[in-house]
């Protein structure tokens, strides 16, 4: 399984992936989800992915043809990140029908991130069909894969005047719910943080599975919620609402 998510905040974006992938509980490999393109001073791209592994592998390598070999459409010649990522849709489609026979079998999901020239920063996710939507104000992340578990204080936390780093611890630990309620989810986890104007690569950092940041992250947080749990006001049921009087059926 796999868990990806990105977020846009008006500082910048932030970008986390796991690398765990598995064909079967003796099946378990480490593959990365995230990959980077970019020319400094004019555009930067962060990829990641989710889905079957050999039509990732395809699109990822066909990008980086695209752009190596100086095809007129590459990462590096779209116009905005909405092209870049109906250009990115395209070849995840043909890989998935041309090169691997399709069905949902080969299906594959990609957040684009980044930012073109002076156009804002700006995330993208793309379907397995091709086509995309983008995050928002009211709506400023986006994930891929296995999305539940880590939801919930992405809900309660970002937003667009979210801070940077703030976003980015947020992150972390959506993917620290992720890993400990799917064991399917696991390090190296990748952390990118990309400021907005930049045009520069995004700070990365790889997280392994013997971390002390992780660890302590995982402890603090685990502790965190104890504690705010033991801060809850006592269960009072007279007082909770309105109280339900039993009524007993008789049936005839």
């Amino acid at each position: 399984m796999t868990y990806c998510l990105a977020a846009q905040v008006k500082s910048g974006l932030v970008f986390t992936s796991d690398s765990r992938t598995n064909a079967g509980i003796d099946q378990v490999s480490t593959y990365s989800k995230m990959h980077t393109f970019g020319r400094e001073g004019d555009r930067q791209f962060v990829l990641l992915s989710a889905g079957n592994l050999a039509t990732t592998q395809g699109v990822v390598a066909r990008l980086q043809r695209d752009i190596r070999e100086g095809w007129e459409s590459s990462l590096f010649t779209v116009s905005d990140m909405h092209v870049a990522a109906d250009y990115v849709g395209a070849i995840s489609r043909d890989q998935q029908t041309r090169l691997t026979g399709g069905g949902t079998t080969f299906e594959a999901s990609f957040i684009l991130g980044g930012q073109i020239g002076n156009d804002p920063p700006a995330i993208m996710l793309i379907y397995p069909e091709g086509n995309h939507i983008s995050a928002s104000d009211t709506t400023p992340y986006l994930q891929i894969g296995e999305s539940k578990y880590g939801k919930p204080i992405l809900d309660r936390i970002i937003n667009a005047d979210t801070s940077l780093e703030q976003a980015a611890l947020c992150a972390l630990v959506s993917m620290d719910s992720t890993m400990r309620s799917n064991v399917t989810v696991g390090p190296p986890i990748d952390l990118v943080i990309y400021r907005a104007g930049s045009l520069r690569a995004g700070e990365h950092v790889r997280l392994n599975h013997d971390s002390p940041y992780l660890r302590e992250l995982k402890k603090s947080w685990e502790n965190g919620l104890a504690e705010a749990f033991r801060k809850l006001p006592p269960l009072n049921l007279a007082g909770a609402g309105e109280h339900l009087r039993e009524v007993s059926t008789v049936s005839h």
